[in-house]
């Protein structure tokens, strides 16, 4: 899809990833070690009572379900912003999540692009949100030539 062919308003939902406990402690041992992330003991005595994904995880998850499920179809050049970030409640072992993203606004310019900013949330599989967060990406707009 071209820039063209989004529009304000317009959803997009993802697939589903299932977390496993296996993937969390993989992710959680090689990118944020902290003690309620990779060691079950201590998370079960801590104010999650049980291990939770890191941060960080629940991000790369997000990412990946946003770009095999939208924008995959899109001519994206790259993204410019991942901000407000919220992270809701905790995603842990077992859960489903899945999740949509919002067209805000799409800004042309004259170099037959797009600014496309969306407003994603990531949510559990009893469809509470567990993660939100604010996007900014440029996309390819049709080239001028064929617009005009």
């Amino acid at each position: 899809m071209w820039a063209d062919d989004l529009s304000v308003g317009q959803i997009f939902e993802f697939g589903e990833h299932v977390v496993s406990e296996e993937e969390l402690l993989d992710f959680a041992r090689a990118w944020d070690p902290q003690d309620f992330h990779v060691d079950k003991d201590v998370a079960e005595r801590g104010p999650y009572r049980g291990l939770i994904a890191s941060g960080l995880h629940t991000m790369s998850i997000y990412q990946k379900l946003n770009v095999t499920g939208v924008l995959t179809n899109w001519r994206v050049i790259a993204g410019k912003r991942l901000g407000d970030v919220e992270f809701l409640r905790p995603v842990r072992p077992g859960d489903t999540l899945t999740g949509s993203t919002v067209i805000d606004a799409i800004e042309f310019d004259d170099r037959d692009r797009a600014l496309v900013t969306s407003s994603a949330e990531l949510r559990n599989g009893e469809g509470k949100p567990v993660m939100r967060t604010v996007v900014e990406a440029y996309v390819h707009a049709r080239p001028r030539r064929s617009r005009d």
